[in-house]
């Protein structure tokens, strides 16, 4: 080997040919150290792609990939170059922080080798002896930093058995905590419980005031019933009210039906009260035209009479040659006394029939008194009638302001009760209300349970993960012991295998420590700086991450207080508020109770004035149709009186009239008789005439016959009165009929000459005893009379 020093320098031997890169590859990481004595003059060496190991003087080391540089230079041209690629590998190999094991295995270099080392000619880069190259020295130096960094981070695992102290004195803190942090979660649940018990005692109590509620809601039912039921009761005592109303009407339509036909007998007694007067007019127009016709027939008898006297004296003269003719005078004379008696008679009668009449017009003026009493008497009635008409239209009037008296209180009650149920509404949404917050806060307070149940599992996981973490470390630990001792190992084994080259290796060592202490002083303060530099960052690397580990903790633990301390807060603040809500709507509650039991004592109140008004109106209404069934009663007593009294006074007229025809009766057969008498007077006189022809013819001879002529008209007349009295007597108790009638008197005219000739004798002959039959018979009818209108005046 030293003999082949001055000998030129060979290349070295070829590698093995490989097929295809990868043998390219191989020859390219293939490294080989010259077998020359001299001293190494450089340090360069080849890097490849490859992770197969490379050779150093023969042998295999540890593979190291890096990226396709090849760097070539001569310690006699490029020293600076390489010094600069030294410091650059340096620097790379400071910024590593990865395990020795994988360190040593995978050096890759950062920065790449300048240019000009780049640029040198293989020739140049490679030992002139033993043809590898001068860069293998980087990684010794490499290796040496290696195992500084390894003994450094040695030093920092020792150190960790501290921090483990360290640490498990702060888990034996943080443990305590736990334990503090459990009983004060304990303390707390029994508040929770304490809480939950309280709130479970107002539920029972809300419970009871709901139980409370509904009972009240049912007595508002009971209540509302009982509104219902007097509704019905006053719908009933509408209905009575509407069947005394068309009562009422009925009433007041039969009065008007009564008034009507009060009115219309009225209106027909006032046309048969006309009717009577007519009659009346009519029989005095009769009457008078009658007594005219007497007294012209008086003043035509006295003119009679009067010749009479004249032929009488003329007689008188004649009286020795006519003695017969004075006894038929005589009997004439006594004829003319009876004659004349009679007609006295009829003028008396005449005199009765006028007082009669007289008196009858008394009673007619007492029946137009007592008709305009009955009158008046109806006129009080219809006002009584209005004034009952007025006082029931003052009773509608009056229930209809009850009834809408009524209807506004039961408005008011219907209002009353519809703001007691939109207030029961309301409570029943505040009660919904509530019970929805006592679920959410029972949801919140599950879910805090729930949040610390988490929180327990998060630290039973935390206190997993630490124990875990301890084992890793554990098992880092033993793996990396087993690591660095497999490494000692292989060094070992390297130091053994290399031992035949140390004599070598540390002459060439001296050699270029000798030539190099001065840059490797260099190069140590340089990476004692990048080591303190790679320290300080790993350890501000570590520091971040335990500090994070420690905030981590310290927020977790702050978390957890956090936690606690806002869900004792939140379940305070919910209890608190829940206590007061309780207070206040026990307030509430206890306010809306007395106010709704005031307002049911209210609506007690005002159903039992209600119920008193009912009953006085019911009282007062029964009193007014009692009053108004009284004076129905009484008006139709009153009724029934004026129909009796008015059928009494029918029954009286009736008696009137048949009074008055019984008198038209009487009159007209007077009338009659007198017609009779007229005649028999008239046949008298012819008689007379006859027998004074006969006187002068015969004056001896007719004496006899005249006797028996002149006592024929005398029987005549007298059976005539006799037959027109027991007429008379007879038709007294037959009904008579109406003036309508009545046939008035005819007087002819050859009535007229005895009616002068017996009123001519009248005042000069003296007033002869009247017959006893006749007088008795006229008296008796008299009598008769008298005794009628009596007992007629008594009824009246």
């Amino acid at each position: 080997m030293r003999g082949s020093a001055s000998s030129p320098a060979r290349p070295p031997p070829p590698l093995p040919a490989t097929a295809g890169p990868e043998g390219a590859g191989l020859q390219r990481n293939r490294v080989q150290i010259p077998c020359c004595s001299s001293v190494w003059p450089c340090g360069w060496f080849l890097f490849g792609k490859s992770r197969r190991p490379r050779t150093v003087l023969g042998r295999e080391l540890l593979p190291s990939p890096a990226p396709d540089l090849i760097a070539v230079g001569d310690s006699r041209q490029g020293s600076s170059s390489l010094r600069k690629g030294l410091r650059a590998e340096h620097c790379f190999a400071s910024e590593l922080s990865q395990p020795i094991w994988k360190i040593m295995d995978r050096h890759v270099p950062m920065h790449a080798l300048p240019e000009e080392i780049q640029k040198m000619s293989p020739e140049e880069k490679v030992c002139k002896y033993c043809g590898v190259s001068y860069l293998i020295l980087h990684e010794f130096k490499a290796m040496e930093e290696k195992v500084k960094a390894m003994e450094k981070k040695m030093k920092f695992y020792q150190g960790s058995v501290e921090r483990e102290k360290k640490l498990q004195e702060k888990l034996q803190s943080l443990s305590q905590d736990f334990e503090q942090y459990k009983i004060d979660n304990e303390s707390k649940t029994e508040r929770i419980q304490d809480a939950n018990i309280q709130l479970k005692s107002q539920q029972s109590q809300f419970q009871g005031m709901q139980k409370e509620l509904s009972h009240l809601q049912h007595e508002l039912k009971i209540k509302h019933r009982q509104s219902q039921v007097f509704s019905q009761r006053l719908s009933e005592y509408k209905h009575f009210w509407n069947k005394t109303l068309s009562l009422l009407t009925f009433t007041k339509r039969e009065l008007t039906s009564i008034k009507n036909e009060v009115y219309d007998n009225f209106q027909n007694w006032t046309s048969l009260k006309g009717e009577v007067f007519l009659q009346i007019k009519s029989i005095s127009e009769t009457a008078l035209t009658e007594i005219d016709i007497l007294n012209k027939s008086l003043t035509v008898s006295q003119r009679n009479k009067v010749c009479l006297e004249e032929e009488m004296k003329n007689l008188k003269l004649l009286s020795d040659a006519a003695i017969l003719r004075s006894q038929q005078i005589q009997t004439s004379k006594q004829q003319g006394v009876n004659w004349q008696t009679r007609c006295y008679n009829l003028q008396k009668e005449v005199l009765d029939l006028q007082c009669q009449v007289e008196a009858l017009e008394l009673k007619l003026q007492k029946a137009v008194k007592e008709m305009d009493n009955y009158k008046e008497m109806l006129v009080n009635k219809s006002n009584e009638a209005d004034h009952c008409q007025r006082e029931l239209r003052k009773l509608k009037f009056e229930s209809i302001i009850s009834e809408s008296r009524h209807t506004k209180l039961l408005k008011e009650k219907e209002d009353s009760l519809m703001t007691c149920q939109q207030i029961y509404k309301t409570l029943q949404e505040e009660l919904t209300a509530k019970e929805s917050q006592e679920e959410d806060l029972k949801r919140r307070i599950n879910l805090a349970e729930n949040e610390l149940e988490i929180t327990k599992t998060l630290l039973h996981q935390t206190k997993e993960e630490v124990l875990t973490l301890k084992n890793e470390r554990e098992l880092m630990l033993i793996s990396h012991q087993k690591s660095i001792e497999q490494l000692q190992e292989t060094l070992r084994e390297k130091l053994l295998s290399d031992d035949n080259w140390k004599e070598k290796i540390e002459a060439e060592l001296t050699k270029e420590r000798a030539q190099h202490l001065v840059e490797f002083e260099e190069q140590v303060l340089l990476f004692k700086e990048e080591a303190k530099l790679e320290l300080d960052i790993e350890k501000e690397k570590h520091q971040e991450i335990i500090q994070k580990y420690k905030k981590e903790q310290e927020e977790l633990q702050m978390k957890i207080s956090d936690l606690i301390t806002g869900a004792t807060r939140d379940l305070r603040l919910e209890v608190t508020t829940l206590k007061e809500k309780l207070h206040e709507s026990l307030i509430q509650y206890t306010e809306e109770s007395e106010s709704k039991e005031k307002e049911i004592e209210n609506l007690r109140n005002l159903v039992a004035e209600f119920e008193s008004r009912l009953k006085k109106e019911i009282d007062s209404n029964e009193s007014v149709s009692e009053d108004l069934k009284k004076e129905m009663k009484k008006k139709s007593d009153e009724l029934e009186r004026v129909m009796l009294v008015q059928t009494q006074l029918i029954q009286q007229f009736n008696q009137s009239q048949e009074e008055n025809t019984f008198l038209q009766e009487t009159v007209r057969r007077e009338c009659e008789e007198r017609f009779e008498l007229t005649e028999a007077l008239s046949q008298a006189r012819e008689q007379l005439l006859e027998l004074r022809k006969l006187s002068r013819s015969l004056p001896l001879s007719p004496c006899s016959l005249s006797k028996g002529s002149l006592t024929s008209p005398a029987a005549m007349v007298s059976n005539h009165g006799e037959r027109s009295l027991a007429r008379l007597h007879s038709e007294k108790g037959t009904k008579i009929p109406s003036l309508h009638r009545v046939s008035k008197p005819t007087t002819s005219p050859t009535s007229e000459k005895p009616k002068k000739a017996s009123s001519s004798g009248l005042p000069i002959l003296p007033q002869p005893h009247p017959p006893r039959g006749g007088a008795s018979s006229v008296n008796e009818t008299r009598l008769r009379l008298a005794a009628i209108l009596r007992r007629r005046l008594s009824q009246q």
